[in-house]
């Protein structure tokens, strides 16, 4: 009996000191901004701590309007009432709820079951903020995990109460959620370490880092061979004290005598793999990723992992070295280099690459200790969040320097397009398929565009107009135009450069509306006394009492006010134009005739002689 205490007193002291580096370990939060726009009263930056489930939009911003629930105000119950917005113009929601009470991700996975697009938890003591993580063990627990898919953070506990009073005075509550900067991108290569483990026994978060792997060894192919990334993978590794580096315990959980350790898979010494197993396949996969990496092939590691975990797993009784150099050998890995690499797990002698693995582990600079695995670190930035094929490739995506991201991070696996919901809050034509919004993979951008060779110029927020030649070809220059029966009129003059103005017989500002004048009620038009005004789009009929004649120049009847004289004057005219005429018609036809007549006297005068010519003689009287 004393023997049993004694050993399970060691037993306990061993998982202690296995575990004082992870539990002590300097450990940095991971921050982001939030950034309250309304109301005025508490607008500001404020920080928050990303959780460390779910998926932060790493490289984006979300625009939410904050809701408390009705009932239920630690979350830790389904909620009775909907956090899903009714208005599909207004803003998505964002819970507000209270620290305590169950764990973190049950809070979260309840709102996001009532429809919340994100959740703020408000601490519930006055502390520096830390970071929310997910159930070590809990089956539970692990059932919903992984279907967390909306972000959330945790935020200090005078800032929550700041909210609160606002929406206690029935205000609105609008925040802007920031993770633009939350990763560093300082230069065009990302540099990304992946803390890991081979132990796939280990429940939930094992089976994550299996998927994870398989689903994201295309991307981080693909980033490796194209030069974008440098990818490096690591293992963390313990050391046993020395006082029970001879135990039984230490000697089946560690190698090189102590020096490297990692836990028991089933957390039982007495049956299944033990601890030392795991560090000598950590070790193998070190060496395989150096040995790849040596001939410039780093990406063959994600081929290995991969392979491995398939044909070699616990639960098969294959994981072991003669299985692992199957899978070495598939890949055309020289296997005695791998083996050189390790050395001997056996030696009383340190292992270069599993003491610089233990170095590495240490944080430097603003990048705390590695104490949890898994583990992503992206440019020296810890990466928070579900182990998520989009999510993870959304945040390397992040780490690249403005316009130098890779085709992938633009591809149909990372495109999310916010300029598919309600336009990207951005300006966009009423008339025609013509939008300020533009996608990148940093989130959108609101900027007028150029279509057709046409500019459009303006904020690009709440206007966009075109400028130059052949704008009004286009969407009609953004201007106002409408068509009633077959008639159309518009506010865009292609004379013009830039600008609206409503066209004659219309008023208002010319890009949005322009209004029909009243000419008749204005009296701007058919004034004259005898003169009966009409109104019509666009424009006016004027007539005369009488049916007598309106001049619209003049805006005047003629007649009316001279009575019959008016009309005999017209006659009077009318008769003059006519005599005038039928004269002209007789002087020229008596001048043809004339011109005729001569014509033809000087041609018979030829052939005989006329009596009115002088030389002709006079002829003989007869009886005489």
């Amino acid at each position: 009996m004393a023997r049993a205490a004694e050993n399970l007193s060691l037993s306990v002291l061993l998982l202690l000191s296995l575990l004082v580096f992870p539990v002590f370990g300097r450990f940095v939060v991971e921050k982001n901004s939030i950034s309250v726009l309304s109301p005025e009263s508490i607008a500001g930056k404020q920080d928050s701590a990303i959780g460390n489930f779910g998926a932060p939009d790493y490289g984006g911003s979300m625009i939410l309007d904050v809701k408390l629930p009705e009932k239920g105000a630690d979350g830790c119950k389904p909620f009775e009432t909907s956090f899903k917005r009714m208005n599909p113009k207004a803003n998505p929601t964002v819970a507000l709820l209270d620290r305590g009470g169950c764990y973190f991700a049950l809070k979260v996975w309840n709102a996001q079951n009532a429809g919340a697009a994100c959740v703020l938890v408000a601490d519930d003591r006055v502390e520096p903020l830390i970071t929310m993580d997910s159930p070590q063990e809990d089956e539970k627990a692990a059932e919903y995990l992984q279907n967390i898919t909306i972000p959330s953070a945790l935020i200090e506990k005078t800032f929550g109460d700041q909210i609160k009073g606002e929406l206690a005075k029935k205000q609105t509550v609008t925040v802007k959620l920031d993770w633009s900067e939350s990763l560093p991108h300082p230069d065009e290569k990302v540099e990304y370490e992946f803390w890991t483990s081979s132990n796939d026994e280990c429940g939930a978060k094992c089976d994550a880092q299996v998927d994870f792997v398989k689903n994201f060894k295309g991307a981080a192919q693909l980033l490796e061979k194209g030069g974008y990334t440098s990818f490096t993978p690591h293992y963390i590794t313990w050391y046993c004290p020395d006082a029970f580096v001879k135990s039984k315990q230490c000697q089946s959980q560690c190698i090189n005598h102590g020096r490297y350790c990692a836990p028991d898979p089933e957390q039982d010494f007495s049956k299944g793999y033990d601890g030392k197993d795991v560090v000598t396949e950590n070790l193998r996969q070190l060496c395989v990723f150096k040995v790849a990496n040596a001939s410039n092939k780093p990406w063959v590691w994600w081929d290995y992992v991969t392979d491995f975990h398939i044909r070699c797993p616990m639960s098969e009784k294959k994981y072991n070295q003669e299985c692992a150099e199957k899978v070495i050998g598939s890949l055309g890995i020289p296997a005695n280099k791998v083996r050189e690499c390790m050395g001997n797990p056996d030696a009383d002698t340190s292992n270069p690459l599993l003491k610089s693995e233990q170095d590495a582990q240490v944080g430097q600079g603003a990048r705390g200790d590695v104490t949890i695995l898994p583990t992503l670190i992206i440019n020296d930035r810890q990466y928070r969040g579900k182990l998520d094929k989009g999510a993870v490739l959304k945040a390397i995506c992040a780490g690249f320097k403005e316009s130098t991201e890779p085709p992938v991070c633009l591809s149909d696996d990372m495109e999310t397009n916010e300029c598919l919901t309600n336009n990207g809050g951005c300006w966009k034509s009423t008339e025609a398929n013509i939008t300020a919004c533009k996608d990148t993979f940093r989130g959108r951008i609101c900027e007028c565009p150029t279509v057709q060779g046409v500019q459009f110029q303006g904020d690009g927020y709440t206007y966009c107009e075109a400028v130059g030649p052949g704008r009004c070809k286009l969407d009609n220059g953004g201007c106002w135009s409408e068509t009633r029966n077959g008639q159309t009129f518009s506010a865009c003059k292609s004379s013009h450069l830039k600008g609206c103005d409503c066209p004659p017989g219309f008023h208002g500002d010319g890009k949005k509306h322009c209004e029909d004048v009243d000419e008749c009620k204005e009296k701007t038009a058919c004034q004259c006394a005898d003169c009966s005004c009409k109104n019509k789009w666009g424009g006016y009929d004027c007539t005369c009492k009488g049916g007598l004649l309106y001049m619209k120049e003049q805006d005047t009847c003629i007649g009316k006010g001279s009575g019959r004289l008016g009309w005999f004057a017209i006659f009077v005219i009318v008769a003059a134009m006519v005599g005038i005429c039928v004269a002209g018609y007789a002087v020229y036809k008596y001048r043809i005739r004339s011109y005729m007549d001569s014509e033809i006297r000087a041609i018979m005068a030829q052939y005989m002689p006329l009596d009115s010519q002088s030389d002709v003689h006079q002829p003989l009287r007869e009886g005489l």
